[in-house]
């Protein structure tokens, strides 16, 4: 569900949050339109909107762990976590992690991945959100359920700040509810 269609349609922050994101076309590759969320941690006020919007969603949710998806989960899922109260738990790609990890493969478009997170993280029983900037198939978001899944957390919800036209009109992501901020035709701000 976009955060427009639950409370906040019209909500200037959003619109401040879609014009901080800047498009890259052809980026990693032809064709890609790559949004860069670096230009919205540049702006104070709109990375903080972010932020808030999501504390005020999940505040009074009982959640004790944001995991964030490895990289750019780390820049929202942190501050995040200290405003409600939570811990925050890295999901990292292979052999960045010391200790003892548990591993999860996934597809992507144009090959496999996998998402690590250390044993012990996360208790059974535990309530969790995932937080990444951007959903586009939903595999990366879908393995880190089933990652926290097997440490027997309860997967409240998926959040992620920009959701591509692949999951418009999804309300769900691996049966887990899946909440985004903006969605594509917000991202007309290409420079």
């Amino acid at each position: 569900m976009f955060a427009a269609e639950n409370g906040l349609k019209g909500d200037p922050r959003l619109q401040a949050i879609s014009q901080a994101i800047r498009v890259v076309p052809h980026f990693p590759k032809p064709g890609i339109m790559f949004q860069d969320i670096t230009t919205l941690l540049l702006d104070h006020k709109a990375f903080k909107d972010t932020v808030d919007i999501f504390v005020d969603r999940y505040r009074d949710m009982d959640i004790s762990v944001v995991a964030g998806v490895e990289a750019r989960g780390f820049m929202f899922g942190p501050s995040i976590a200290l405003a409600i109260g939570a811990k925050f738990v890295p999901l990292r790609k292979p052999k960045k992690l010391p200790g003892e990890v548990i591993s999860e493969a996934y597809v992507l478009e144009y090959g496999t991945d996998c998402l690590e997170m250390h044993v012990g993280a996360v208790q059974p029983g535990e309530r969790a959100i995932i937080i990444d900037d951007l959903v586009a198939t939903g595999g990366t978001l879908s393995a880190a359920v089933r990652l926290l899944e097997r440490m027997e957390a309860q997967v409240v919800e998926c959040a992620c700040v920009i959701g591509l036209p692949e999951v418009k009109g999804q309300r769900r992501l691996n049966g887990k509810p899946l909440y985004i901020l903006v969605e594509p035709s917000q991202l007309d701000n290409y420079r």
